[in-house]
């Protein structure tokens, strides 16, 4: 672990998944908040209540009645996809066949379909039957059984799935059922007790308990994590579960731990429930999620970015890079400029803005505050519509990935203040300590001219050219440093 960021090789999801002849793990998570929806509430609630349940106190036996209430509403979700793969053709005599060249030259890799089974759990939101559970316990179904408590069985529907929150809701045909009422993750507290329910490894309804570690994580999966972190044990199969406070309420959505054994130690991360309560009404009523689009490339602001960009604090979202075509580049953003307010709500951080934008209404038109030169600079921008494989506002992560370098493109701000009029490339803002960037001698102030022989401008190109690079395969940099200019070669993080 790095400066709050996990390799993603040890971020793992807990829905146990295996196929006929063999064990699958997957590792990858995608949050980002929504646009609200108007609608019927699909949950229930709660009333309002103290900081802790009074019960915890007089008898010590809290989490014994809260057991018995909630996990009646915790189900065990099984699931089968049919999983496609290529089987390279070989000769009757197998690896050693003198004609496997024959073969693989005339027939190629032949597709073959195996059927895959994965459990994970969820629990019921409302008493006509509808479940929230993971977006990756139920992805790619072809059959979904769900378990109740008291052991009856039924055949589940998806009703709508957000892979961007990795949230996912499903229906089976049942009435009167238990169910666990929706709290409020935002008023959740650092060091409050919690509990965790779930099916690890198909051990149905088993409950572990701790405490709120922190909020706020981010694992480094993407730009949108907002994860509750808890101490609460959680393990594959706990995918889906409820994380409940005191009060029986579900504040958490148990969805990853981090883990370099594939076990718990003690480290798990749950999708806060404010989150979900924000999904479900759009889930509901259409089956998926419409979020707003600004269009532009992010990164935090550091010590040391403050500095040039003559900024009184580190806050705000630097603008690494503006799309094409977006409401953004129609707005007048540009590269450089720093945003510090968005529709009336202060961006403290790179992470907090993809959240404001993808909540704002497509189709609004919306006041921002940037920051350029030094300046206040009042923009409006009409929020567009964000397409499956785009991100609100994306946070410039490739190159921190592949390189471990944060970059900015050369603007004649920028230019100025590190001596570099009259050049054309993209500056290296951050070097991440022991990465790729760092064992090839690479500094803050460098200025990539070329990646890979290609010239690169912007932090678009960039991105575009690693993009297109393979994990295992080097990357070539022409830098230019206190007027010199010297090739890199930087094996990539894998």
């Amino acid at each position: 672990m790095r400066n709050g960021r996990f390799n993603t090789r040890t971020v793992i999801l807990v829905a146990a998944s295996c196929l006929i002849l063999g064990v699958l793990i997957t590792a990858s998570l995608n949050v980002v908040p929504l646009t609200k929806a108007t609608g019927g509430q699909v949950w229930t609630e709660k009333g309002e209540r103290g900081p802790f349940s009074s019960s915890l106190q007089s008898d010590g036996k809290l989490w014994v009645k809260l057991a018995k209430e909630a996990t009646p509403a915790v189900v065990n979700i099984s699931t089968t996809q049919v999983v496609k793969r290529g089987i390279t053709s070989r000769g009757p005599s197998g690896e050693d066949d003198p004609f496997n060249e024959f073969f693989k030259r005339f027939f190629g890799d032949q597709p073959r379909q195996f059927k895959a089974t994965s459990l994970g759990s969820g629990f019921i939101i409302n008493k006509d039957g509808y479940i929230l559970t993971n977006n990756h316990v139920v992805e790619n179904a072809t059959d979904i059984t769900v378990k109740l408590g008291d052991s009856r069985e039924f055949k589940a529907k998806i009703i709508g799935r957000d892979p961007k929150t990795d949230i996912a809701i499903i229906k089976i045909e049942a009435s009167n059922l238990p169910v666990i009422p929706l709290g409020n993750s935002d008023k959740l507290e650092v060091g409050e007790p919690v509990m965790a329910i779930g099916n690890p490894f198909g051990l149905n309804q088993t409950v572990t308990t701790g405490i709120v570690s922190a909020k706020g994580r981010f694992i480094g999966e993407g730009p949108y994590d907002n994860f509750i972190q808890t101490d609460a044990s959680i393990n594959r199969g706990n995918s889906g579960g409820p994380l409940i406070n005191t009060n029986g309420e579900a504040v958490g959505i148990n969805t990853a731990i981090f883990s370099p054994t594939g076990g718990s130690i003690g480290i798990g991360f749950a999708i806060p429930i404010d989150m979900a309560k924000e999904v479900l009404p759009q889930l509901k009523e259409h089956g998926q999620v419409t979020r707003g689009w600004l269009g532009v490339a992010i990164q935090s602001i550091t010590p040391e970015l403050a500095k040039k960009f003559s900024l009184k604090q580190a806050t705000g979202a630097l603008v690494s890079d503006v799309s094409e075509g977006s409401p953004a580049e129609r707005a007048g953003v540009k590269s450089g400029d720093v945003i510090v307010e968005f529709d009336g709500k202060k961006v403290k951080s790179s992470t907090d803005l993809p959240h404001i934008v993808a909540a704002t209404p497509v189709g609004k038109e919306v006041a921002m505050k940037v920051i350029r030169d030094g300046a206040d600079v009042a923009l409006q921008v009409k929020i567009g519509e964000l397409k499956e494989e785009q991100v609100a506002a994306m946070t410039s992560t490739s190159p921190k990935i592949k390189l471990g370098i944060d970059i900015q493109e050369l603007t004649p701000a920028l230019a100025r203040k590190l001596g570099l009029k009259g050049e054309k490339g993209v500056v290296i803002t951050e070097v991440e300590p022991d990465s790729p960037g760092d064992a090839a001698g690479l500094q803050p102030g460098d200025l990539i001219l070329e990646i890979n022989r290609v010239k690169v401008t912007t932090v678009h190109q960039v991105r575009r050219i690693l993009d297109k690079t393979k994990p295992n395969e080097s990357t070539l940099l022409l830098v230019k440093r206190d007027g010199g200019t010297r090739y890199v070669t930087i094996g990539s993080e894998g």
